[in-house]
């Protein structure tokens, strides 16, 4: 009988600490604010360290972030904007794939009442609350000064372009081109869309047209590797200088493949994009433009 009422005893404090487990692992329901995040593309490092960002500083903070990826492609991007329109998200952070695609898209979250930040690329039209960005075309003078002085004057040059309708492609293309009419030979200008592949495809062909060419400037780092390899099967040594200052940029500089990079800081853009959130959940005024710090990196 004993027996019987030990092993009862024994069941009962095992069922009970079971209920006990039970309840104090259910977390209680999240009820502060979403924040959501359309980023243009994951399919670059840039961008890759900007989400990071993003995400390291919610989680510091302890709220909640929905990311999505536009993959590059305007039309996703506006179904992305809308969904997380539709899901009543508090603030939206969006890394526009093309500047005058996202306009109807930052209307419409007007017209819900949601605040927009805009990172890295600005929107043409539509209400923003703060645009956080590199001073693009600060940068793009930047470069061009820099293969003035390294190269010489007049040294001959191409550039390679980003995504047409991208203001970071605008801002940088003036920035550099300013500069460039006073100080270098600049006999070309042609897109590579920020990509890699495309960049070395255009770089060949320019190398092959241009069999005099000094340098390349190329509006980010993936382009600038892809001239790099380009330069390579040509077997030519050009002073190449790509923006943006990725892990993949940098080491290249390092190796002295690539002469320099405007680098920019993406996993802090991220991270003032979270804090700025905040500031404007909270009610707090926040300027109408948050410059993030660009400095070169060469060897």
């Amino acid at each position: 009988m004993k027996k019987i009422v030990s092993f009862l005893l024994i069941a009962l404090a095992a069922l009970s600490l079971l209920l006990t487990a039970g309840c104090g692992s259910k977390e209680p329901a999240y009820t502060g604010p979403v924040i959501g995040f359309s980023v243009s593309t994951l399919n670059n490092p840039f961008f890759v360290a900007m989400k990071d960002g993003v995400e390291k500083q919610a989680a510091a903070l302890g709220i909640k972030v929905k990311i999505v990826d536009a993959q590059n492609d305007p039309a996703k991007q506006a179904n992305d904007m809308e969904d997380l329109i539709e899901s009543g998200v508090s603030v939206l952070i969006v890394n526009p794939v093309d500047s005058a695609a996202i306009s109807p898209s930052v209307e419409d979250a007007n017209e819900a009442g949601i605040p927009v930040i805009t990172l890295d690329r600005s929107a043409e039209k539509g209400k923003v609350t703060t645009h956080i960005a590199s001073d693009n075309f600060k940068g793009g003078q930047m470069a061009a000064n820099l293969i003035a002085e390294k190269v010489g004057p007049k040294a001959i040059t191409v550039e390679l372009e980003g995504t047409p309708g991208a203001s970071a492609t605008r801002e940088r293309g003036a920035g550099f081109d300013s500069i460039a009419k006073q100080k270098l030979d600049l006999v070309a200008s042609q897109s590579a869309d920020f990509d890699r592949t495309k960049g070395l495809n255009v770089a060949t062909n320019l190398i092959q047209a241009h069999p005099n060419l000094q340098a390349i400037f190329a509006q980010n780092d993936e382009m600038a590797l892809g001239a790099v390899e380009a330069a390579k099967s040509a077997g030519k040594k050009l002073f190449i200088v790509g923006f943006d200052g990725t892990t993949d940029g940098v080491k290249a500089v390092e190796d002295r493949d690539m002469a320099a990079t405007i680098a920019q800081q993406p996993e802090l853009m991220g991270k003032i994009a979270i804090d700025t959130a905040m500031k404007i959940i909270k009610g707090q005024a926040v300027p109408s433009k948050i410059p993030v710090p660009l400095k070169i990196v060469m060897h």
